[in-house]
């Protein structure tokens, strides 16, 4: 019995060590296989980060959010300063219901109070549309005028409304710039200019016009490189003003000159200027150009200039006190695919207080910068989604609502500001206003929104600098990494300083020369009488 009870306890044990194993092996195949799943999904997640990461590379960062850069140049998110309001196309207008004429290719839009012009190029008509809200209606469909030349238009490229209902239309197919009146007469054409200084082997052209207050216009012509054609009031023509200047590496000009045989230089591009893109008159008669034609390596340096603000002489006057001008975005893949390179800005609109708003083409995007160049806030991204666009053409403005046109999905975005970009707009305006404590205040706000904004920092220091508190101010601009700023600071904190202890600086002076000669003094004293001393002894 006994040696039966030892082979059972010993089979118990041996089945039980078996168990155990069997229990440890489930056990460690269970950590085996977590260990394997968890191992899978952070493969999974770390590919696709990589693949995130690629897809920033193309250009830096996402597309589909409100961004600005740093001191750093990196792109930092940001809330969004707009948000679409409404989406404005042929259907929401009931166009097909009036002539059953679709919007088809449209290449302008021109705001003026609450009515909206909108070139509609392909189907040879202007749209004067009128809002109530956020909604837009159809007011007048414009094909014709009464009493000049020629009636009808031939491919309108632009539109212009001033301040006494006129308008002007870029009439680019009949080769003209005609003027109507509010009720649609016809008042006078501005045609290719007979002057020398216009190549008379070359059509008369016009894409773009702006007028000022005065009456004279200003044309941007097709195929014509010598800045914008200026007509006064009456129709005459009186030159060019602002043409392109030309950038010519030393390097290129050596090579063209003395190293390219006369058929190769004719076989090369010339150094010419070239066209601008798009114009825009503002509130006080300044015309913003936009070039796309540069090369991307001039961009940074700011020889590129896609941006300017032209004066009457044509000079550029825009500001540029960031640490790089207005370019959009400062990364970009050189080569490759459609969306790739630098930002190209194919509209600018300008609001009253200076703030403009360029349209890049190369992205769908819209940078905002201020009166003195520095980004507001950029967004937007290609696509055929609400907010996106996949041919964007045109900007433009009605108070601080935002309006965007695409020329492929023939329709209008409206775009509003959010809280955070109201507040912009408003403690920007407080301080054009004068109102110091109002404008910190609001800056102070956008902070609690954006604690990651440099402008929020520049804009209070430069609110309570206007207050006299320099040392206050030279902390906020060395937040904001504002090296102008804190040198025009910190020179009035120390005129200050100066001022309120002159006398203790006059006394320490003083000392500091005084002290010196009176121990000088007091040495020569002592040699004297010590040589006196001597001198006794020795007689």
């Amino acid at each position: 019995m006994g040696i039966i009870r030892r082979e059972e306890e010993q089979r118990v044990k041996t089945e039980t060590r078996s168990t155990n194993r069997k229990t440890r092996a489930g056990n460690h195949s269970g950590r085996a296989g977590s260990f394997r799943r968890a191992l899978a999904v952070l493969c999974i997640l770390t590919i696709g980060l990589m693949l995130g990461q690629a897809a920033l590379a193309d250009d830096g960062f996402s597309t589909s959010y409100t961004y600005t850069y740093d001191y750093w140049e990196e792109p930092q998110s940001s809330p969004d300063a707009y948000r679409v309001a409404t989406v404005v196309d042929s259907m929401t207008l009931g166009l097909e219901n009036l002539e059953g004429v679709r919007i088809n290719k449209p290449q302008a839009l021109y705001a003026r109070g609450n009515l909206l012009y909108v070139c509609d190029t392909s189907n040879n008509r202007i749209l004067e549309l009128e809002r109530k809200d956020n909604a837009f209606s159809v007011r007048r469909i414009i094909r014709e005028m009464t009493g000049g030349p020629v009636n009808t238009f031939s491919q309108p490229y632009d539109v212009f409304a001033d301040g006494e209902g006129n308008l002007y239309v870029a009439d680019y197919g009949n080769q003209r710039v005609t003027k109507m009146d509010r009720n649609l007469n016809w008042i006078q054409d501005f045609t290719k200019p007979s002057d020398a200084t216009f190549d008379q082997s070359l059509n008369f052209l016009p894409r773009k016009i702006v007028v000022d207050v005065a009456g004279r216009v200003y044309a941007l012509c097709q195929n014509v490189n010598k800045g914008l054609a200026k007509y006064e009031a009456d129709g005459t023509f009186s030159g060019f003003i602002g043409a392109n200047s030309v950038s010519v590496s030393m390097a290129e000009y050596i090579w063209k000159r003395y190293f390219q045989t006369k058929e190769q230089r004719a076989q090369t591009e010339s150094f010419v200027p070239t066209e601008y893109e798009n114009i825009y008159i503002d509130s006080e008669g300044f015309i913003y150009a936009t070039n796309i034609v540069f090369s991307e390596y001039d961009l940074k340096s700011d020889s590129a200039k896609p941006i300017r603000r032209l004066n009457s002489l044509g000079s550029d006057i825009l500001i540029k006190n960031d640490r790089f001008p207005p370019i959009g975005d400062l990364w970009w893949v050189e080569q490759g695919s459609e969306s790739s390179g630098p930002s190209k800005f194919v509209d600018i609109t300008v609001m009253n207080n200076d703030i403009y708003v360029a349209l890049d083409r190369t992205r769908g995007r819209l940078f905002g910068y201020d009166s003195q160049g520095v980004l507001l806030w950029a967004f937007g991204t290609k696509g055929n989604v609400e907010g996106a666009f996949t041919g964007a053409i045109s900007v433009e403005h009605m108070g601080y609502d935002l309006l965007v046109m695409d020329q492929l999905e023939n329709s209008i975005t409206l775009f509003q500001t959010t809280e955070y970009g109201q507040t912009i707009y408003d403690a920007s305006e407080a301080y054009l206003r004068g109102e110091y404590d109002e404008s910190a205040e609001l800056w102070r706000n956008v902070l609690k929104m954006n604690a990651n904004y440099p402008l929020a920092f520049r804009g209070i220091g430069r609110a309570i600098l206007r207050q006299n508190q320099y040392e206050d101010a030279m902390d906020y601009f060395k937040l904001a990494h504002d090296r102008q700023n804190y040198g025009r600071a910190f020179k009035l904190y120390r005129k200050e300083w100066v001022e309120a202890n002159i006398g203790w600086i006059l006394l320490i002076v003083g000392a500091a020369l005084l002290i010196p000669l009176g121990i000088g003094r007091v040495r020569r004293m002592k040699r004297e009488v010590i040589m006196h001393e001597h001198s006794k002894v020795r007689k």
